[in-house]
């Protein structure tokens, strides 16, 4: 056997080969034999970013447990880290989840649901009567009172009115009207219509349904009229409702 003993610096002997030493070859500052490193002989923290040359592990180089070995999580908090790509930064970046989901769908409120607590009375020669909703099923947040709504949320609202008139048992309905306004004015003119001429009845439900932009400060309310013959008519409590909520735009 023998060795090589006292000697500061072995260099190759031609620049194409390096050296190479029982099968290992070193060239250039560089182990270059396939396979020379072993994951066992690397020591802990041995390798950390500083000698990890940009954009030197791409994909094709992670392997599918660098995400599925992780222990799995079923819900995450608001404080709990993501990571994402920066694009205007071309750079990674960590998010709280709070963070990340901001912003993402949206929550249809202010959402309101109101109904009569008793009967209503209605003149019968087409006097509009604005509609007296005393009790709240729904209110979000708190944004219907005195009768009328006024989200203070700008943005598109879905609103509906459901009305039931009836007259007394003497009275004969020609027509029933039902009108959801907004500032003070119907939208769209008269918005529901139920026509008994020809063929007169006591009672009429009718559905009204409408689309409407709204500021912060405009107001929506809802208004009934009935025309009839003779006899008294009213609004009915068990039929009447108006409801409406912000869509997610």
């Amino acid at each position: 056997m023998s060795s090589i003993v006292k000697v500061d610096t072995i260099q190759e002997n031609t620049s194409a080969n390096g050296i190479t030493v029982d099968g290992l070859n070193i060239k250039d500052s560089k182990l270059v034999t396939a396979n020379s490193v072993v994951a066992a002989n690397i020591t802990a923290d041995a390798i950390d970013a500083t000698k990890i040359a940009d954009n030197a592990i791409s994909e094709e180089h992670l392997d599918v447990t660098a995400v599925t070995g992780h222990t799995a999580e079923t819900s995450i908090a608001d404080g709990d880290l993501v990571l994402i790509h920066d694009a205007s930064a071309s750079a990674l970046r960590k998010m709280t989840k709070a963070n990340f989901v901001s912003g993402i769908g949206g929550v249809m409120t202010p959402v309101f649901q109101v109904t009569l607590s008793g009967h209503q009375s209605l003149a019968i020669n087409d006097v509009v009567t604005k509609i007296t909703f005393d009790t709240e099923i729904i209110d979000s947040d708190g944004k219907f009172a005195s009768n009328r709504f006024t989200p203070t949320v700008a943005g598109t609202y879905f609103i509906s009115l459901g009305t039931a008139s009836e007259s007394n048992s003497a009275g004969i309905m020609n027509l029933s009207y039902s009108y959801i306004y907004k500032n003070g004015s119907a939208i769209n003119g008269v918005t529901g219509r139920v026509d008994f001429r020809g063929n007169p009845g006591r009672g009429a439900g009718i559905t009204t349904t409408v689309l409407v932009e709204l500021d912060t400060d405009d107001y929506i309310e809802g208004y009934q009229a009935v025309n009839a013959a003779s006899g008294t008519c009213r609004i009915m409590s068990w039929g009447t409702q108006m409801s409406g909520f912000k869509l997610i735009t």
